[in-house]
């Protein structure tokens, strides 16, 4: 970690406190942050079903870690505004792993995380929100350890999934309160459409408010503006739209045998060349990383101090694809909330004090 990425956080968390909400067109890979960098985005946030997309499967964590880091290291390397990232539930059985991933992304430069609590394996009913409230609170530890302002996206899902719309909006605030308290820096409600719905959200909520705009027919920035939004997302539409318009110029080529829509808007080579002409490309962010013994996914790893990786002291981490299915032990209901367990498993995965948490007898 250094300055340059302190600073980096720090503005971050300005841009969601400026005259008008933050404006992120999402990115999946190195390519698309650039053009939305250089389209003047002041941050650059993923998405990770375009990120999943982009390597050929289906959204939902089923890209793995190794994908997921490599993909970062490159959006990273090519942007200089600050990069927020898409973890979608956390990743991993637990708090613990979802902490070893944020470990990880920091170490890349990653500045912020979107983070959701999504709904059970195989079902549309929403997940506990206790599971996400301690893993919120591991990201936040992992992120003090290592001296960055990490800025957490708590994303509630209560307007996609199978929750009555009479119960919603209450079970949306009691979800936001208990991120909140577990360390969130702002609440992501995608599916939250109606103006008078927006303002009623916003107006409770001692944090910026993230909407979704990634699709026909949203809201205008100036009118979420007014009804108190501090953020939009437009998610994996600008992918989807990107995809669309591949389908039209193969159709054309492959059914006509004309080149018309791809002719009509196109960068020179020049052009996308320069995109990256700043770009140190000494790292190649694909080599295959060096492997600790029990350290699963190997970039987790760098995480632990170097005595304890040397040591072999240092406990498993499972870094993988799998979402945590068993209910936790406690919710997390705040930062000094009484959770000796979930010292314990910092100080396992820290190997030393943090700030705020007392490294339990092992």
């Amino acid at each position: 970690m250094n300055r340059e990425q302190r600073l980096r956080a720090h503005r971050f968390h300005q841009l969601h406190a400026g005259p008008a909400p933050l404006m992120l067109p999402n990115a999946w890979d190195a390519a698309s942050a650039r053009i939305i960098e250089n389209a003047g985005a002041q941050a650059i946030a993923t998405t990770s079903a375009g990120m999943a997309w982009s390597l050929g499967q289906p959204d939902g964590e089923r890209m793995s870690v190794q994908d997921l880091l490599a993909m970062c290291a490159r959006i990273c390397r090519s942007v200089a505004v600050p990069v927020s990232v898409d973890i979608e539930r956390g990743y991993g059985r637990d708090a613990k792993d979802t902490g070893g991933l944020v470990g990880a992304l920091l170490q890349l430069g990653v500045v912020g995380i979107n983070i959701e609590d999504g709904t059970q394996p195989g079902t549309r009913t929403l997940s506990p929100p206790g599971e996400l409230a301690e893993r919120i609170a591991c990201a936040r530890t992992v992120a003090q350890h290592h001296d960055i302002p990490l800025f957490i996206n708590a994303r509630i899902d209560t307007y996609v999934a199978d929750v009555p719309m009479e119960t919603r909006y209450e079970e949306t605030l009691k979800r936001a309160r208990a991120y909140i308290d577990a360390g969130a820096d702002g609440i992501f409600v995608p599916g939250l459409s109606d103006a008078e719905e927006i303002a009623r959200v916003a107006g409770q909520l001692p944090v910026p408010l993230n909407v979704y705009a990634g699709y026909a027919g949203a809201p205008a920035a100036t009118q979420l503006r007014e009804l108190g939004v501090r953020r939009i997302s437009l998610g994996c539409g600008p992918m989807q739209s990107v995809l669309a318009h591949l389908a039209r110029i193969a159709a054309e080529a492959l059914s006509d045998g004309r080149y018309d829509t791809m002719g009509s808007d196109m960068l020179t080579v020049s052009e996308a060349n320069g995109l990256f002409k700043d770009i140190d490309n000494a790292a190649d962010v694909s080599a295959p990383h060096a492997s600790y013994a029990g350290m699963g996914d190997g970039p987790v790893a760098l995480l632990l101090p170097r005595g304890l990786r040397a040591s072999g002291r240092a406990r498993p981490v499972e870094l993988t694809t799998r979402n945590g299915l068993c209910t936790p032990a406690h919710v997390v209901a705040g930062h000094s909330a009484k959770q000796p367990a979930w010292r314990r498993l910092m100080s396992s995965l820290l190997g030393e004090r943090s700030p705020g948490i007392r490294a339990e007898p092992r």
